[in-house]
């Protein structure tokens, strides 16, 4: 029987349609045509066809800025949605605000090589990537326009990915998306109810009820959330109370590369070339919310399709229960 179930935080509603259950094998998943031979702007040695590179991981003895000799690079996106010059500038108009699109709008290249794919880098060379999504943060949190700095990654053409080249993207923001502000309310209401933080308590109850964790290591654990918008959604959190992404060492970030590859690569196996797109949530730059608030990335799978229905109810509808969907990825072959 279908079952209706509600996020905890967000209090959002996910309809589980058990009678549209479908097996992993039952996902066709379109497979993305590789064009080799072609020029693409992100691989080595095209380094002057892109904007100059605001950050890069080298780790040989040449450190010369635009210089092929990298592991990571970031670049400003060539078609940016906001720009980084200018003044706010808000006003109104009547009920209406608006203000100048002012932001940053970069590119994370995740390997020099153009046929590598995030989910099978080693994890070494995933914490540069991690690295990178620490270090922009941090510098952009100097420029007082900005209240967010969202990362994100697209993976394949069905998640929105427009380019073949392993990248994701950074988009600094002067406003808190409405999700994030969501996310803190509701786990403000929480603290304030009870004195500890919602986040924490689910993995706590995760771990006792041992029916939706996918994975863990000593400092990170990989849920199937209760309420899941679509297929093998998961949630990557640090076991350790921490609000703000920006705040994590080296020694943190080897552990998440570690467990973000494996499920990844799990994901793949049971969905070969499976599209999907993965959000960091994290603190904003300048809210004060580090009792209730808990970083975490969540990695959503493009294998449903969003209707009339979901865009008129908020609802989303959900052919597998996360319980079944963590079965499926603990059995996963590596």
């Amino acid at each position: 029987m279908p079952e209706l179930r509600k996020d905890p935080v967000l209090s959002r509603w996910i309809i589980i349609a058990t009678e549209r259950r479908q097996r992993p094998s039952d996902f066709l998943i379109e497979q993305p045509v590789t064009k080799s031979g072609g020029f693409c702007p992100l691989c080595a040695g095209h380094e002057q066809t892109t904007p100059t590179e605001v950050w890069a991981c080298r780790l040989g003895g040449n450190q010369t800025p635009n210089s092929p000799d990298w592991q990571v690079r970031v670049v400003p996106n060539k078609y940016p949605a906001l720009r980084i010059e200018g003044s706010l500038d808000k006003r109104g108009e009547g009920i209406y605000d608006r203000m100048n699109g002012v932001g940053a709008h970069e590119v994370i290249v995740e390997s020099p090589n153009h046929d590598d794919q995030f989910a099978y880098l080693p994890p070494d060379k995933i914490f540069y990537v991690l690295l990178a999504y620490r270090e922009r943060i941090l510098d952009l949190q100097k420029d007082p326009r900005f209240g967010y700095v969202m990362i994100f990654k697209n993976h394949g053409r069905a998640a929105g990915a427009s380019l073949e080249h392993s990248h994701s993207q950074l988009v600094a923001l002067p406003v808190i998306p409405q999700l994030i502000s969501a996310e803190m309310d509701g786990a403000a209401s929480y603290y304030r109810f009870r004195e500890r933080c919602i986040f924490c308590d689910m993995i706590a109850q995760e771990i006792y009820q041992d029916v939706r964790v996918v994975g863990q290591n000593d400092d990170f654990i990989v849920i199937s959330p209760y309420a899941p918008r679509t297929p093998f959604e998961m949630w990557v959190l640090p076991k350790e109370h921490e609000a703000a992404y920006r705040h994590q060492s080296d020694k943190s970030l080897v552990s998440l590369a570690m467990i973000l590859s494996e499920t990844l690569r799990r994901l793949d196996a049971i969905i070969p070339g499976v599209p999907y797109n993965f959000v960091l949530h994290t603190s904003p730059l300048r809210a004060s919310c580090s009792d209730h608030y808990h970083w975490h990335l969540e990695i959503v799978p493009k294998l449903t399709s969003i209707a009339g229905f979901e865009w008129g109810s908020g609802f989303y509808i959900n052919p597998m229960p996360p319980e079944e969907a963590t079965r499926h990825m603990k059995d996963a072959k590596l």
